[in-house]
């Protein structure tokens, strides 16, 4: 799963489930079972090279629960920069946030907006074609605004990238 979902399975639902203990013993059980998928690639399978071939200028959008709740930092990269043919365009203030985060983006859409618009500028300044993530609220949130602002730049999971051939 993504990052947010695996961090939703690993830190929160024994919080979520913690009225029932039978259910809160059985969140607890999965926790070292689950893993976002670079996470698992990397740390787990111990492979960092796929046999991919991606030959487009690609920018890496990091997200919040990846980075911030699971500590992912360095391995979708890791797996990126073995992908044959890609080029890795550099995202200025990368680990800054998209402005999705959930119910943020519902509850305070001005500041998510915002938050987009720095976003998509760091986004287009880098000079990709695509931009890759890890999370599918990342890639609705940006993908949603390069598509309203009419902006050719696409959005793709990372296992997208990691399975072209």
């Amino acid at each position: 799963p993504s990052g947010s979902c695996t961090s939703m399975l690993k830190i929160f639902y024994g919080d979520l489930l913690a009225g029932d203990p039978a259910l809160a013993a059985k969140a607890a059980a999965i926790r070292p079972w689950v893993f976002e998928l670079s996470q698992f690639l990397v740390n787990v399978v111990k492979v960092k090279y796929l046999g991919a071939r991606y030959e487009r200028a690609v920018a890496y959008h990091p997200s919040c629960h990846l980075m911030r709740e699971l500590g992912v930092r360095t391995e979708p990269m890791t797996l990126l920069s073995a992908v044959a043919g890609i080029r890795i365009c550099e995202l200025r203030d990368r680990e800054e946030c998209c402005g999705f985060g959930g119910m943020f983006s519902v509850k305070f859409p001005h500041i998510s907006a915002s938050m987009l618009d720095d976003k998509m500028a760091r986004i287009r300044e880098s000079g990709a074609e695509v931009v890759v993530a890890n999370d599918c609220g990342c890639l609705m949130q940006i993908g949603g605004g390069l598509s309203r602002a009419g902006e050719k730049i696409e959005v793709r999971h990372l296992a997208e990238v990691l399975a072209a051939r």
